[in-house]
């Protein structure tokens, strides 16, 4: 069980000098208090205080400077680990200030990734004078589509350029040190098979060319429409061009977006300690609130979802941090971090809102700050769709993995022809099941099977994330035996439940391929996809389930959970359209109804409601 407390945290996993930061962020917004940050919130305050204290405290500066230009401070470094923590800590008081932090982490990407050292030093130097960053790649006609830009760069004859265009959506565009700016230079050749022309350099907010036009948004955060007329680009602003520019664009977001489900984890904990200790000190109807079924359930479910949540994204900070060019798991647990985790804490937000009702949404209540960032986070940094679209690019290497008999069936089955759709699936099964049992051919698949990773937790500098190269060969990406983590729970009655979905999953697909005409269709394409990714949500639960000791109550209370929502996916699935007859016989066969016990509900629930009262932000 985890729930952070701010009154009572515990970072003995982290050296001195970032445990010393994380507890002097929480000393500065305790010291505030729950009253000045609504106000701030609600005036739309700029975040000079908090900016302020961050500069002070040298906290952008030692979190986000990698070693290699830390001039010989051995504090500094990049580690995934404790940026992913103080996301946490700051979407739990405000993900207002966690998006200037974050989009302080995107500007400093491209530069991080160039070999313009000078530009590097120029960075690093800003970070320690206190200034925020900003990444200038959305436009308002073209979004974040980096294969169209109308930022231009013109040569001006005499060795640099002239930069014409405007940026939309563009976090801390109004008070960033430094924007880096992705555009084209003219006359060059760009778009999905050439990217030539594609061109990142840097930019001054304060320059008199940088035109700030206005926030678009109604919010504390400031994000910005800017325009560059005639703005003078020296070669020593430019720190990629071509295909190197495009790929540190997407490795960036890669970078970045893995924030997104830490901000929505702290953010949902906060709200959980503001809803449950409100519903559980209020009576109505001579019944305590939480005594309801329908309240009890709710927070039941909350509570269990939060904790999946926070399971999952422990251990794919691992992953983040093991990768290498030979090891790009980190890629598929990325982009579910982003999407699935932010929309689980969307989720929470809903059923908590039952709970509270009216009482959410009074001024003296963090729900209402968190609830409209809740709405953001999955459409942030790549939309469900966008993430959607990159998970699917591993379904084949994950869920028919080379670890898995099941590729080598379909291998089999394949070269003897089409096997009858109602025949198919038992066939499946059964024939699997034989694979298994045979030593010399599970011998062969067991040895192609990576290594789960060790907890990350030292104070490495993770140098490979600004070193990720080129965005390509996805697909061959080789995964570990999710099914040798499954069948360490697979005695709990949820998980191999989980299991008998999935292999009715895998016989759908096998059974009743996806023909050319249904993949190009993303509107099937993305359901097909949420079932696949809780597979590789539940795999890493159970990884950090093992780490942690986490007890069975909880464990197959989650897969409750998942079970229901892999069949709501499926249910969904059936109402597509494209599919065929036999192919809503195969999603109608991935349906389970969950395993319920009472007496597991009630320990559960035991555990959360035992948090009410805990903690309570300082007035």
């Amino acid at each position: 069980m985890s729930l952070f407390n701010p009154h009572k945290p515990d970072f003995a996993e982290y050296d001195a000098e970032t445990r010393r930061i994380f507890e002097a962020t929480i000393d500065f917004f305790e010291g505030k208090g729950k009253e000045w940050l609504l106000q701030q919130d609600r005036d739309r305050v700029w975040f000079d205080d908090f900016l302020e204290f961050q500069k002070q405290e040298k906290v952008f500066a030692t979190l986000l400077t990698p070693s290699a230009q830390a001039n010989g401070d051995p504090n500094k470094r990049w580690d995934e680990a404790r940026v992913t923590k103080y996301s946490q800590i700051l979407g739990f008081y405000g993900m207002s200030y966690w998006y200037v932090w974050q989009v302080t982490i995107l500007g400093l990407g491209p530069i991080w990734q160039t070999g313009n050292e000078a530009v590097k030093r120029r960075a690093a130097q800003l970070l320690d004078d206190g200034e925020i960053f900003a990444f200038g790649l959305s436009e308002r006609d073209h979004g974040a589509d980096v294969y169209t830009s109308d930022m231009v760069l013109t040569p001006d004859g005499k060795g640099s350029y002239k930069a014409n265009g405007g940026k939309y959506y563009i976090g801390n565009g109004n008070k960033a040190g430094m924007v880096s700016v992705f555009g084209r230079v003219e006359g060059l050749a760009t778009g999905a098979k050439t990217q030539d022309g594609y061109v990142f350099f840097v930019a001054d907010s304060k320059h008199p060319a940088y035109k700030l036009r206005k926030n678009v948004v109604n919010s504390q955060i400031y994000v910005a429409a800017f325009d560059l007329e005639d703005y003078p680009v020296r070669e020593e602003d430019i720190i990629h061009v071509g295909s190197e520019a495009f790929d540190a664009a997407i490795n960036t977001v890669n970078v970045g977006k893995f924030n997104i489900g830490f901000g929505a984890v702290g953010a949902t904990q906060h709200i959980w300690h503001e809803g449950l200790t409100h519903a559980d000190n209020r009576v109505l109807f001579d019944t305590k609130v939480t005594d309801f079924a329908q309240v009890r359930a709710n927070f039941t479910e909350s509570w269990v979802r939060l904790q999946a949540m926070d399971l999952f994204s422990e251990r794919a900070v691992d992953y983040m941090r093991s990768g290498t060019a030979d090891d790009r798991r980190y890629l598929l647990f990325d982009a579910i971090e982003k999407m699935t985790v932010s929309r689980q804490g969307a989720r929470v937000y809903e059923l908590i809102a039952d709970c509270i009702a009216a009482r959410g949404f009074e001024n003296d209540m963090y729900y209402p700050v968190g609830a409209i960032a809740m709405m953001g986070l999955p459409r942030l940094e790549g939309t469900v769709h966008l993430n959607m679209a990159l998970s699917l690019k591993f379904l084949q290497s994950y869920i028919f993995s080379p670890t898995d008999p099941s590729l080598a069936l379909l291998a089999v089955r394949g070269k003897a022809g089409r096997v009858p759709d109602a025949a198919f699936a038992p066939a499946f099964k059964a024939t699997r099941a034989a694979i298994r049992a045979a030593k010399p051919i599970g011998a062969r698949l067991a040895a192609a099977s990576p290594d789960l990773p060790p907890r990350r937790r030292d104070t490495a500098d993770d140098t490979y994330l600004w070193n990720q190269g080129p965005t390509e060969g996805l697909s061959k990406v080789v995964f570990h035996d999710w099914r040798a983590v499954y069948a360490e729970w697979a005695e709990l009655p949820n998980v191999k439940l989980m299991l008998e979905q999935v292999d009715a999953f895998q016989a759908l697909l096998g059974a009743t391929p996806l023909s050319k005409e249904q993949m190009r269709d993303l509107d099937l394409l993305l359901v097909v996809g949420d079932i696949f990714t809780t597979v590789a949500y539940g795999d890493l639960i159970l990884q950090q389930a093992g780490i942690s000791s986490i007890d069975d109550d909880l464990v197959d209370s989650i897969f409750e959970v998942l079970v229901g929502d892999v069949s709501a996916h499926a249910l969904t699935l059936t109402r597509k359209p494209s599919l065929t007859n036999a192919q809503v016989k195969g999603a109608n066969a991935i349906q389970r109804r969950p395993a319920f016990d009472a007496g597991r509900s009630e320990r559960v629930w035991a555990d959360a409601r035992a948090t009410s009262g805990t903690y309570s932000m300082n007035p």
